[in-house]
């Protein structure tokens, strides 16, 4: 079961490390025009700030599971690891679960947050702003899931940012 939680968390990372580097080289791109025009063709664009904002948003709110899976999140383990082994781990245990459900609940009510963006336009684009909304649900159904991943697969074991190279 362990190893196939490791293999399954591996894998959606480097899913979604792609998408997230994408996501971040077309915001380099978006922030380089926005620049070019202000600074040498003064065209007056209007959508490269926006199209920059939501790009950021979505980039940043999607490497919470790539944090997740290296178990490079931030965490104060400072008291945690003057425990004892088993009390150790089953402090991480309860903070995962604490933390799964922290997730579940941004997923249930991100859900109604980004349906609440359909009906509401970006000024700029006059497109609805539920695409935008949308980070929050799906950062937060794949966080909750690579919570859940690596919970089964580290059981409570904490070792930042080695286990997932170790697979």
């Amino acid at each position: 079961m362990r190893e196939v939680a490791g293999r399954l968390s591996a894998s959606v990372n480097r899913l979604v490390e792609i998408v997230v580097g994408l996501l971040m080289a077309l915001l380099v791109v978006v922030v380089w025009i926005g620049v070019v025009d202000r600074y040498l063709f003064h065209w007056q664009l209007p959508w490269p700030e926006a199209v920059a904002r939501y790009l950021m948003i979505w980039a940043a709110l999607l490497a919470v599971s790539c944090g997740i899976a290296r178990q490079e999140h931030i965490g104060l383990t400072m008291l945690a690891d003057k425990l004892p082994g088993g009390m150790r781990r089953g402090v991480f245990l309860l903070l995962d679960i604490l933390a799964m459900g922290l997730f579940a609940y941004l997923f249930w009510y991100g859900i109604a947050f980004a349906i609440s963006g359909a009906s509401r336009q970006a000024m700029i684009f006059g497109m609805s702003l539920a695409p935008a909304f949308a980070a929050i649900p799906v950062a937060a159904a794949l966080a909750f899931l690579q919570l859940t991943l690596v919970l089964f697969r580290d059981l409570g074991e904490h070792h930042a940012g080695s286990q997932i190279e170790d697979l």
